[in-house]
């Protein structure tokens, strides 16, 4: 029986949460922070740039008043095809009823005196969608079927009943659509996101891994001045995705599963088929997993979860995610600190589960084994140690990143505290499973590094004397390629 669990200072699987207008200040996101968030996401498919831009600088605040390294995502658009301006409220469908889709917007307010009318936000939908294909609105709650092409307009009738208001997603999924996989919209946000240092870019809708290729070309393009490019996030949701599933995984830096869209376009009883799958081989790859959406879904109108909620969110961590992430629930939601709150309580229970089995560490990429990276098979043989001497802590120096995120790899379930004097990198590190971004300004060797780190450990009571933890360092200290050593040390020894 599991008993009561102690509190504790680090949260392994990283929680991501949107920001939107349920949490959008200073005090809101400290208290966020408090609770377990590393990575705020800023949802491109909603608001406008200075909205945008003020979440940032709420996020940046935020982040520098409580001292602790958080990220912010950018989420690209990508082709999603929405429903144009419809009437406060939304407008009821009732089964039965006809629905015409047209090209022309629809002025704010207006509706005629014959059937529903609608715009969406991809004017080629009207050639593209045929008779006889379905068509789905917010994330299929409602279900339509084409039945005929009038004027230039989709001539549909509702199969299943229920609200669409302005801005819903709408998916067709027996369509083929020639929407481009990166459209001019996204072009712009990515624009903004480089401009203002975002920390990491989604990019929806991938389908093929040229897609990322293309981004990844144009960010090195528009690189800052510091040679810096965020990390790319391809958000799997789409079937055309997983006959490229292995190219995808290799190209990117970052997976997020987001079941969403993904369970509108194909058999929803497939997702979580799905879903271990991409997870399976992302971790082969050495790539960190996001699971995303609809995760704690009633908590946008609930103080709790439901059971079956909590029981998503436990297997998914169980399953191996580095993170996961609340849309809805922070974003717009009546109760966002308690979604946080929740899905940390969750995070904290599995890892104290597993640590009580002495599950210590996860298995190593099978594909970075293979290719014989050297950093990877350090980081190996530093979770053999962990187990071993049952440490409390891996302490690294990672200036550049990379030796943290190697270590990560392996899925120690112990806090890793990687220390930089590099605040973007420490921001790049925060969706890293175990992995605890310190900012430390470069110690001088490896020797007065340990001393710093001693000192905080007890400072802060995060260990005690004696307590067993293993040092992962090179030398020169910070100097990128050269992590190439791990020492036992018994914390305040000399």
């Amino acid at each position: 029986m599991i008993g009561v669990i102690d509190p504790q200072p680090f949260i392994l699987t990283k929680i991501i949460a949107t920001l939107g207008p349920a949490s959008e200040d200073v005090p809101a996101l400290i208290k966020l922070i408090e609770h377990g968030v590393r990575v705020f996401r800023l949802n491109f498919s909603h608001g406008s740039p200075e909205q945008h831009f003020k979440f940032l600088q709420a996020a940046r605040e935020a982040s520098a008043q409580i001292g602790i390294s958080v990220g912010v995502l950018g989420d690209l658009c990508g082709p999603k095809i929405r429903v144009g301006q419809t009437i406060a409220g939304g407008v009821m469908l009732n089964r039965g009823d006809t629905v015409h889709f047209q090209r022309e917007p629809i002025i704010a307010g207006e509706q005629t005196d014959g059937p529903v009318t609608f715009h969406t936000s991809y004017d080629a939908m009207i050639d593209e969608a045929q008779i006889g294909q379905r068509l789905l609105i917010d994330d299929g709650m409602v279900h339509l079927l084409i039945i005929d092409k009038v004027d230039d307009r989709l001539i549909c009738t509702v199969t299943t009943a229920g609200t669409v208001s302005t801005r819903k997603g709408v998916n067709l999924p027996q369509t083929q659509l020639s929407v481009p996989s990166i459209t001019d919209y996204d072009w712009q946000c990515v624009d903004w996101a480089m401009q203002n240092e975002l920390d990491f870019l989604a990019l929806s809708f991938v389908r093929h891994h040229e897609d990322i290729l293309q981004l990844r070309a144009y960010l090195q393009e528009k690189v800052t001045h510091a040679g810096i490019t965020p990390p790319i996030i391809a958000k799997i949701e789409k079937p055309q995705a997983l006959d490229d599933l292995e190219a995808i995984i290799d190209a990117t830096d970052i997976i997020m599963i987001a079941r969403g869209d993904l369970g509108v376009e194909m058999d929803l009883a497939l997702v979580p088929i799905i879903q271990k799958r991409i997870t399976k081989m992302a971790h082969d790859y050495g790539k960190p997993v996001i699971v995303a959406t609809q995760m704690l879904q009633s908590m946008i109108t609930a103080a709790t979860p439901t059971r079956a909620e909590v029981s998503d969110v436990a297997t998914a961590i169980f399953d191996g995610a580095d993170a996961v992430m609340l849309s809805g629930e922070t974003a717009v939601g009546e109760y966002p600190l308690a979604a946080v709150s929740h899905m940390a309580r969750i995070a904290r229970a599995i890892q104290e589960d597993l640590h009580s089995r002495e599950t210590l560490c996860g298995s190593p990429p099978v594909k970075l084994q293979k290719d014989r990276y050297r950093t990877a098979a350090l980081a190996h043989g530093v979770a053999a140690i962990v187990k071993d001497l049952n440490a409390k802590y891996i302490i690294v120096w990672s200036q550049h990143g990379g030796a943290a995120r190697y270590i990560s790899q392996n899925h120690p379930m112990i806090p890793i505290l990687a220390a930089s004097s590099d605040l973007a990198v420490l921001r790049r590190m925060t969706p890293l499973f175990a992995v605890v971004p310190l900012a430390m300004g470069q110690p001088k060797n490896v020797e007065q590094f340990i001393g710093l780190m001693d000192e905080r450990l007890i400072s802060k009571k995060w260990a005690s004397v004696g307590d067993p933890i293993v040092i992962v360092t090179g030398e020169p200290l910070g100097t990128a390629g050269v992590t190439n050593k791990v020492r036992i040390h018994y914390v305040g020894d000399a």
